[in-house]
C-alpha cells in the first residue's frame, strides 16, 4: 500500500491519520517516521503538544458546549474528496454530511464519540444536502435536560436536531429548516449559515446566523441576524433582526461576559492591507458588544488573528469562546495537518487555547499554539476508561463499537489498530503513591496478539504486556504489571499488529 493510501484510508466515516511522536519531530508539523517491526508510523502531533485536539480525522468550525463537568466539541465533518495523483481535490465542503463530537473534562485527553449523521438521505435531516458549522446548547424543559444541535445546510438555511444526550442519537423534530429564505428579513442574506446559540441566565434563547458580502458592501455587509427562540428551542419567537458588524464575512459567535453580550465574527478578506478603521485585519476574529442579546451592538475589540499568522497556513477563520471551570478558552481551526501531509487542500483541524481578557473582563487578542492549554486535572486510571479517550494516537483509528449506533453515527467507540506498532496515548495519568498492580482490558481480535502498556515514551520498556487470545466478540483480558506503576505518567498502549480493537481499560491497585 502506498503512503498516501495508508494516510487517506477511510474508516468509521473519517480519515485515518497515522502518527507517532518523538523528540526530533520538526517544530512546525511534529512530523517524524518511526520504525516498528518493519512498518512506519507517522506523526502530525509532537509529543507534549495538545493541539490539534484530534488526529484520527479532520474537524472544523468548532463549537464548545459545557455540560456538567465536561466540554463537548461539535465540528464540521471535513471529509477528503476524490483522490488524484496521491492528493484529494481542494476541500469545497460539498460532501460534508456529518458533525464530529468529542468531549473532555481536562481539555487535553479527548473522548471520540463519533460523527453525527446529520444531513443527506442517510442522515437525521434528510431534507438537507450538507451539515456545516454546528452550534449546540442544552436546556431543562419540563424537568428533563434536552440537547439542541443547530447546523447550516450549506449557505441556504439552518436546521436543528434534538437528543436526550449531548452525544445523541440526534433526530430532526421539524423535518424542515428552522431558518430559510422564506423566513422574514432573511431573503437578502447572502449566506444563511454559521449559527451560534445563547441560552441566557433567565432561560431565554437567541440564535445568531448569517454572512456573506453583497456587491459593493464590503465594509458594511449587513448580512448578520439574531432571533429569539421560543421555550421549545425549535421555533422562532419573532422575526430575525439585522446586525451590522463592520467588514463581516462569516462565523457568528455569542457569549455573555458579566452583563455584556459579545457578538463575535470573522472579518472578510476585503479589509484594506492597512487595516480597518477599528484596527483589525482580514480574516480575523473580532467582536461587537451590547447590554442586550439582540443589540444594538457597538464595536468591541479583537480576539484572534487568522491562523496563517500563527501556523503559516491560512484560510477561513472560525471560532467559539467558552468558559470552563472559571477560565475562558477559545477553540478554532487551522489546516496544519493537511499542510503537513503535503495536501494543502484546505482540510481543517480543531485547536483549543486560552482566551486572554482585558481590564474590563472582555476578550483580548489571544494566540494560537501547538502547545494548547495545560491539563486541568490528572487522569484517573482506576475506573473503566473508554479506549477512544486519548491525547494522541499513531497507526490506529476509531470506529463505532456497536452496530446499533451506526445509523446515528455516534455512540461507544473502539480504537482499532491499522498498523503494526500503532498506539494511543493518554496524558497525565496519576497512579498515586500506592500505584497500580494490574490492568484489565476489553478487546476484540480474531487472531492471537498482544498490547503493550508503556509509561512516558513509546520507546520505553513496557510495564505490562496483555496477551490477547483469538476469539469472536468482546474479550476480557487482564494481567499483573511487572512492577507497580506509581506517580504521574503519560501512558501508551501499543498494538503488536493490525486488526486489534481496544474498547476499554482499567487499572487496579
Amino acid at each position: 500500500m502506498k503512503r498516501w493510501q495508508r494516510i487517506a484510508a477511510l474508516a468509521a466515516g473519517g480519515i485515518i491519520l497515522l502518527s507517532a511522536t518523538g523528540a526530533d519531530a520538526t517544530e512546525k508539523t511534529g512530523l517524524q517516521d518511526e520504525k516498528q517491526e518493519g512498518e512506519t508510523v507517522i506523526t502530525y502531533k509532537k509529543q507534549g503538544d495538545h493541539n490539534p485536539v484530534m488526529t484520527q480525522r479532520f474537524g472544523a468550525d468548532p463549537w464548545a458546549m459545557v455540560y456538567g463537568d465536561r466540554v463537548y466539541l461539535y465540528m464540521t465533518g471535513d471529509e477528503p474528496a476524490a483522490m488524484k495523483d496521491g492528493k484529494p481535490k481542494t476541500n469545497d465542503y460539498g460532501n460534508i454530511v456529518t458533525l464530529r463530537v468529542l468531549s473532555s473534562d481536562d481539555l487535553v485527553n479527548w473522548e471520540d464519540h463519533g460523527s453525527v449523521r446529520a444531513a443527506d438521505w442517510s442522515g437525521a435531516a434528510t431534507w438537507a444536502h450538507n451539515s456545516w458549522a454546528p452550534c449546540a446548547a442544552w436546556k431543562n424543559i419540563n424537568g428533563q435536560d434536552r440537547f439542541f444541535l443547530y447546523f447550516a445546510n450549506s449557505g441556504g438555511g439552518i436546521g436543528v436536531l434534538t437528543a436526550d444526550s449531548p452525544t445523541g442519537p440526534f433526530t430532526d423534530p421539524l423535518k424542515r429548516p428552522l431558518i430559510s429564505r422564506r423566513t422574514p428579513t432573511c431573503d437578502t442574506v447572502t449566506w444563511l449559515f454559521d449559527p451560534a446559540i445563547l441560552v441566557d441566565e433567565d432561560g431565554s434563547a437567541y440564535l445568531y446566523f448569517g454572512g456573506g458580502i453583497p456587491e459593493g458592501k464590503q465594509a458594511d455587509p449587513g448580512t448578520a441576524r439574531v432571533v429569539k427562540l421560543k421555550e421549545d428551542m425549535i421555533s422562532l419567537d419573532g422575526d430575525p433582526v439585522p446586525i451590522s458588524p463592520p467588514w463581516l464575512f462569516e462565523d457568528s459567535g455569542i457569549n455573555r461576559f458579566g452583563n455584556t453580550y459579545v457578538y463575535s465574527y470573522c472579518s472578510n478578506f476585503n479589509v484594506p492591507a492597512s487595516g480597518s478603521e477599528q484596527g483589525f485585519s482580514a480574516g480575523e476574529i473580532v467582536y461587537m458588544i451590547s447590554d442586550h442579546p439582540m443589540g444594538p451592538f457597538s464595536w468591541g475589540g479583537r480576539v484572534l488573528l487568522n491562523p496563517g499568522r500563527f501556523f503559516g497556513v491560512g484560510g477561513n477563520n472560525h471560532h467559539c469562546m467558552f468558559n470552563f471551570q472559571d477560565h475562558w478558552y477559545i477553540t478554532y481551526h487551522a489546516a496544519t495537518i493537511d499542510q503537513a501531509m503535503g495536501w494543502n487542500a484546505g482540510y481543517r483541524s480543531t485547536f483549543v487555547d486560552r482566551l486572554e481578557l482585558n481590564a474590563e473582563g472582555l476578550p483580548a487578542p489571544s494566540k494560537g499554539t501547538y502547545a494548547g492549554v495545560e491539563q486541568l486535572k490528572h487522569f484517573d486510571p482506576y475506573h473503566p476508561v473508554p479506549a477512544a479517550t486519548v491525547v494522541s494516537m499513531a497507526g490506529v483509528t476509531t470506529e463505532l463499537a456497536n452496530e446499533e449506533d451506526r445509523k446515528a453515527g455516534t455512540g461507544k467507540m473502539a480504537v482499532q489498530s491499522v498498523q503494526t506498532g500503532g498506539w494511543i496515548a493518554v496524558a497525565g495519568v496519576d497512579f498515586g503513591n500506592t500505584g497500580a498492580a494490574s490492568v484489565r482490558m476489553r478487546v476484540r481480535s480474531e487472531k492471537q496478539s498482544r498490547i503493550e502498556i508503556i509509561p512516558d515514551d513509546v520507546g520505553n520498556t513496557p510495564a505490562a504486556v496483555i496477551e490477547i487470545p483469538a476469539g469472536e466478540g468482546d474479550l476480557e483480558v487482564s494481567t499483573s504489571l511487572t512492577e507497580a506503576l506509581t506517580g504521574l505518567h503519560d501512558l501508551y498502549f501499543r498494538f503488536a499488529e493490525s486488526g486489534i480493537s481496544l474498547l476499554e481499560w482499567e487499572f487496579f491497585r
